[in-house]
C-alpha cells in the first residue's frame, strides 16, 4: 500500500466505492461553482454582445475545446501513469516527462493555428483573423496545463483540481466583463479566455515531494499514448463539432442561438466528467482489488452520471420558457421555428446518453488498452457526416446526435455487459460442483514470483543465482523495481512462453480439490506427449506412469525426477510442494498446466494430502484459445512463430543486466 503526502493512509484505507463518492462530491461541488460561473459568463456575453457576436466568441472558444483533445490526452495519461507508481520519485519522473512534452505539443499546435488562421477565419465566417492569434497564445499554455492537472488528479488531490477549475472560470468571467465594458467586444472575450488558461497553468504547479532524476524515463508505452489521443479526439469532436458545423451552415444569429443551447450540453457533460475524473485514477492505481470491487466503482459512477443527466432533463422540461428570454434576451426565444426550451431538452438527452458511454469507455481505459476509443472516434466522424447531410433545422441537427449517441452506447455497452454477465455468472456458480473456487485475485507480479521460485535452480539462471537470490526467495511485491527485475529474469528463459498469454489474462489463486483434477491437462510437450498418447488429462497421465505397460514410453531420468519428488512429499508431510500455474478460458475449465507438471503429478502419486499442500494460480481469459500452450493448432502455432520472429533480435539478458545496474546505482 502506498503512503504519499498527497494521498494519506486514511484515504488509502477507504473502499474504492467510497473514494469515488467522496472524490465525485468534491469535484461536483467545485464544478457546481464552475458551472454557475460559466453560466454567468455565457449569459453576460450573450446579453452584452447579442446572438451574432456570441456566435463568434463561442465558435472560437469551441476551437479551444477541440484542441483540448490534446490537453485532456496529456491529463488522463499523466493521471493514469502517476496513479500506477509506487513511489513519489516515480510520480515526479512521470510528471516531469509529460510536462515538457506538453509544452512542445502546445507550442506546435499554436504555430499550426497561426499558420492556418486565415483558412479557419473564412470557414467559421469570423470577422477578424486576430481572434485566432489570441487563441494560439492560449493554446501554448493549455496543453501543458493538462499535464499539471493530470498529476493532481493522479494523486487524487481532487480539492486542488476543483480549485484550479474554479480559478480558470473566475478569470474568464471577470476578464470578459471587464474587457467588454472597456469596448474590446469579441476580441476582449477571447483575450480573457487565453488569460484564464495561462493563469490556471501558473497556479496548477504541483508540489513534488521528491527530487527528479533528469535521466529517468517516463514509463509509458506508445499504445497508452495512442489510446488517450484517440479517446479525447473522439470525445472533443462529438462534444463540439456540431457548433463548428452549424456556424458554417447557418446564419450567424441562428448559430449564436444554437451555441446557447449547446451550453447546456457542456454543463451536463462537465458534471458527468467530474464523476469520471474521480473514478479513473482509483481504478487505474492498482490491480490488487477484486473484480467485484472494480464493478462497484463502475456501478457507482454510472448511477451518479445517470442521476445527474436525469435531473437536468427533468429540470429543463419543467422550466418555464420565459426564463430563457429573461436570461439571454428576447432574441433567444425561438430558433428556426422550434422553441428554445425544446432544443435544450433534446440537447441534454443527447449529452446524457453520451456521458454514459464515456463512463464505460474510461473505465476500460483505466484498466487496459481498450478498443472502444476507436469506436467512439468512428462515431464522431458519423456525427459530422450526419450533420452535413441533415441540417435543414437546428432540431434536425440535434436528432442526428441523439441517434448516433444511442448507437455508440449500444456499441460500447453490449460487449461490456456480455463480458460482465459471463464473469458474474461464473462467480455465482462458485457454490455449485464443477466450478473451481477462486480464493482471491492475484497480480501478475505475484505469479511471476511464484514461477521463479520453482524454476530458479535451472542452468539458465546460474550466473544470477547469487545476485538476485533474495529477490526470488523473499520477494517484495510492493517494490516495483524488484518486480521489473523478476519479470526480466523470467523472460531470460521463458519469454517466448509468457508472451503467448493474452493481454486480457487475469490471475487468481484458486482452490483445486481432488474432484477437479480431471479438468487439468499436462503441458503438451516433450516426454509428456509420449506418456499421454493423445489424452493429456493429469489423472490419465498419473495412471499410466504407474502402469508397467507404459514404462518404455518414459525416460528413466524423467521417471526418477517424479519419484524423487513423490518420496520427498511422502517422507515430510509438512513440506511445501510449491505452486502450480494453470491457464484456461473460465473457471469451469478445462485447464492446462503452464508450470508445475512434475509437482502436481508427484503430489498425486504421493498422498491426497500432498495435493492440498500445493498452491494453484489460474490465469483466465476468454481469448486463451489463441495461446498455443492452451490449444495447439495451425492458427496458434502461426501466432507463436510470428511472435518469435518479432522478438528474434531482442536479448532479454540485456534488459536484466540494465535493470540490475540501475538498482545497484540507486
Amino acid at each position: 500500500m502506498r503512503h504519499s503526502v498527497a494521498q494519506p493512509l486514511d484515504v488509502e484505507m477507504r473502499t474504492p466505492r467510497k473514494r469515488v463518492l467522496s472524490g465525485s462530491v468534491m469535484l461536483l461541488t467545485g464544478l457546481g461553482l464552475v458551472t454557475l460561473i460559466n453560466f454567468a459568463y455565457n449569459i453576460a456575453v450573450a446579453r452584452f454582445l447579442g446572438p451574432t457576436a456570441f456566435g463568434h466568441t463561442t465558435a472560437v472558444y469551441t476551437l479551444l475545446i477541440l484542441i483540448s483533445s490534446v490537453t485532456l490526452s496529456f491529463q488522463i495519461l499523466t493521471a493514469k501513469i502517476v496513479a500506477q507508481q509506487e513511489s513519489q520519485e516515480a510520480q515526479a519522473v512521470v510528471y516531469s516527462g509529460f510536462h515538457w512534452r506538453g509544452w512542445a505539443a502546445g507550442i506546435l499546435v499554436g504555430l499550426l493555428l497561426l499558420g492556418f488562421r486565415h483558412t479557419v477565419t473564412d470557414y467559421l465566417n469570423l470577422p477578424d483573423a486576430g481572434l485566432i492569434n489570441l487563441l494560439a497564445i492560449g493554446t501554448a499554455f493549455y496543453v501543458p496545463l493538462g499535464a499539471r492537472r493530470g498529476y493532481i488528479q493522479g494523486v487524487c488531490n481532487f480539492g486542488l483540481l476543483a480549485q484550479n477549475l474554479v480559478l480558470e472560470g473566475l478569470v474568464r468571467l471577470g476578464g470578459s466583463l471587464l474587457l467588454i465594458l472597456l469596448g474590446a467586444g469579441v476580441k476582449g472575450v477571447i483575450a480573457a479566455n487565453a488569460a484564464a488558461v495561462a493563469i490556471a497553468y501558473l497556479f496548477a504547479k504541483p508540489k513534488l515531494h521528491a527530487s527528479i532524476d533528469s535521466a529517468a524515463e517516463v514509463p509509458v508505452a506508445f499504445r497508452e499514448s495512442l489510446q488517450a489521443a484517440v479517446f479525447f479526439a473522439g470525445q472533443v469532436v462529438i462534444n463540439n463539432c456540431d457548433i463548428v458545423v452549424v456556424k458554417h451552415f447557418f446564419p450567424s444569429e441562428s448559430a449564436g442561438i444554437y451555441a446557447a443551447v449547446a451550453m447546456v450540453g457542456r454543463v451536463v457533460f462537465a458534471f458527468a466528467w467530474a464523476v469520471v475524473s474521480s473514478m479513473f485514477p482509483i481504478v487505474a492505481e492498482t490491480r490488487s482489488r477484486t473484480q467485484r470491487e472494480d464493478y462497484d466503482v463502475l456501478g457507482t459512477a454510472l448511477l451518479l452520471v445517470f442521476a445527474i443527466c436525469l435531473v437536468f432533463v427533468v429540470a429543463l422540461s419543467l422550466a418555464p420558457g420565459g426564463i430563457w428570454t429573461w436570461l439571454f434576451g428576447s432574441q433567444f426565444g425561438t430558433a428556426g421555428g422550434a422553441g428554445f426550451s425544446y432544443l435544450l431538452v433534446l440537447y441534454a438527452i443527447s449529452t446524457g446518453i453520451y456521458a454514459l458511454c464515456v463512463v464505460i469507455i474510461a473505465y476500460e481505459m483505466s484498466r487496459k488498452i481498450a478498443n472502444t476509443g476507436w469506436v467512439q472516434l468512428v462515431i464522431s466522424g458519423a456525427v459530422i457526416a450526419g450533420i452535413y447531410v441533415f441540417h435543414s433545422s437546428l432540431t434536425q441537427v440535434i436528432w442526428v446526435q441523439i441517434v448516433t449517441m444511442i448507437f455508440l452506447l449500444l456499441c460500447v455497452a453490449i460487449p461490456f455487459v456480455a463480458n460482465w454477465a459471463r464473469r458474474h455468472g461464473d462467480t455465482e456458480r462458485l457454490a455449485f460442483p464443477g466450478f473451481i473456487r477462486l480464493r482471491r485475485r492475484a497480480s501478475e507480479d505475484e505469479v511471476i514470483a511464484e514461477f521463479l521460485k520453482n524454476d530458479f535452480q535451472c542452468p539458465e539462471f546460474q550466473e544470477y543465482q547469487e545476485t538476485v537470490a533474495r529477490l526470488v526467495t523473499a520477494p517484495s511485491l510492493q517494490n516495483s523495481d524488484e518486480n521489473e527485475v523478476r519479470r526480466a529474469l523470467l523472460f531470460v528463459r521463458h519469454g517466448a512462453l509468457w508472451r503467448e498469454l493474452p493481454e486480457s489474462t487475469e490471475w487468481f489463486e484458486a482452490e483445486i480439490g481432488s474432484a477437479d483434477l480431471h479438468r487439468i491437462r499436462v503441458f503438451p510437450r516433450a516426454q509428456w506427449r509420449k506418456l499421454a498418447v493423445g489424452d493429456f488429462s493429469i489423472t490419465q497421465v498419473a495412471q499410466r506412469i504407474v502402469d508397467e505397460r507404459y514404462r518404455d514410453r518414459t525416460p528413466e531420468a524423467f521417471r526418477a525426477k517424479i519419484e524423487d519428488l513423490r518420496d520427498h512429499l511422502q517422507e515430510d508431510d509438512t513440506a511445501v510442494a510449491g505452486a502450480v500455474l494453470l491457464i484456461g478460458l473460465s473457471q469451469s475449465g478445462p485447464f492446462t498446466i503452464l508450470d508445475g507438471n512434475h509437482r502436481l503429478l508427484a503430489a498425486m502419486l504421493a498422498t491426497p494430502e500432498a495435493v492440498d499442500r500445493l498452491r494453484f494460480f489460474c490465469g483466465l481469459s476468454p481469448r486463451m484459445a489463441q495461446c498455443c500452450w492452451y490449444q495447439t493448432n495451425v492458427s496458434t502455432l502461426l501466432r507463436y512463430a510470428r511472435n518469435m520472429v518479432r522478438h528474434f533480435v531482442h536479448d532479454p539478458e540485456q534488459d536484466l543486466v540494465r535493470l540490475l545496474h540501475r538498482s545497484e546505482g540507486s
